[in-house]
């Protein structure tokens, strides 16, 4: 099984599979895609309108990972639930993430 962070130019880029509109703002552990590729899939409450669920995955993510929100930006799939964030910084809190949402399951 492979993660969902990789080494990138500037620093690691990160899958993230995005649920808008939901009920709460959640990393809710893993999407595995039909090609079997793993996403970090993040449900947020805010509406896909002005970069307003783009902001919210940022917070999310960041707030989970123990990470600053600077640390974060959209490095593809600004428009798309599927996006790639690049990650700048120590990994560690986004690893240790990871691998809880391996541990814990996967959502399909």
């Amino acid at each position: 099984m492979t993660s969902p962070l990789r080494a990138g130019r500037g620093g690691w880029l990160l899958a993230v599979r995005v649920t808008p509109k939901s009920s709460r703002d959640a990393v809710t552990g893993l999407y595995a895609a039909a090609d079997g590729t793993l996403s970090l899939a993040v449900r947020v409450a805010a509406p896909p309108d002005k970069g307003k669920a783009n902001r919210a995955v940022i917070a999310t993510i960041a707030e989970a990972a123990g990470m600053p929100k600077t640390s974060f930006s959209i490095a593809g799939g600004e428009t798309d639930r599927n996006k790639v964030l690049l990650v700048t910084g120590n990994p560690a809190g986004l690893e240790a993430l990871i691998a809880l949402n391996m541990n814990t399951g996967k959502e399909s």
